[in-house]
């Protein structure tokens, strides 16, 4: 990988480098929603994976493929169901998933295009949420949720304990799963789910298809 695509990892957020440690090096993987492909950056030079990405942004999709990455515009509640079943060993969902139209249907497509789903998404039960809610009868604003309700592309926002409950509903099993804050410090409440949600400002999956 050239030079000019290894800046691109100096902006990785925490939930990316988690996501790539969940990653098995060599593998075939889809990152959906990626941006400038920062990510995918990161999976080229240290697991060496077999790695492309989608993204609804033609200026993000131009930015990667100027700096040599294998990215292509598309739109996830769309053009998922143009790629073959089993085509992926993973598929990417970093913190798109409330910004989707179909989060249920886009889940459902990437498990069937792939062997496993890694989906990171901010908390909305994180306990500033809640409390900006309850004493400004206001949307809040917090560093997970920084824009206005009027300027947010997240439609779908949703709690770690609405997510256990779809994956629950689907039939998905968990593989592994962690809370943590903005710092990347792991939520020490991890085996109480009522206290990951309340302390959590973000959450990473693994799953599978049951």
């Amino acid at each position: 990988m050239n030079d000019g695509v290894r800046f691109l990892a100096k902006t990785l957020r925490i939930d990316q480098r988690m996501i790539a440690e969940m990653i098995t090096p060599g593998s075939r993987v889809l990152d959906i929603g990626c941006g400038d492909g920062e990510l995918l950056d990161l999976l080229f030079r240290t697991r060496q994976c077999d790695a492309r990405g989608i993204e609804i942004d033609m200026a993000m999709v131009t930015r990667a493929v100027a700096h040599g990455l294998p990215v292509m515009q598309g739109d996830a509640d769309l053009d998922l169901e143009q790629y073959p079943d089993g085509a992926f060993d993973y598929a990417l969902l970093s913190r798109t998933l409330q910004a989707v139209e179909r989060p249920r249907e886009v889940l459902q497509q990437m498990l069937r295009i792939s062997t496993r789903a890694v989906v990171s998404f901010p908390n909305f039960g994180h306990w500033r949420m809640r409390w900006q809610l309850m004493r400004t009868g206001k949307m809040p604003n917090t560093r997970s949720w920084p824009r206005p309700w009027y300027a947010t592309p997240n439609i779908h926002p949703c709690t770690i304990r609405d997510f256990f409950a779809l994956c629950e509903e689907e039939s998905y099993i968990v593989e592994s799963w962690m809370a943590v804050d903005e710092a990347g410090r792991r939520s020490p409440w991890r085996r109480w789910l009522s206290l990951a949600n309340l302390f959590g400002e973000q959450a990473v999956f693994l799953l599978r298809k049951g």
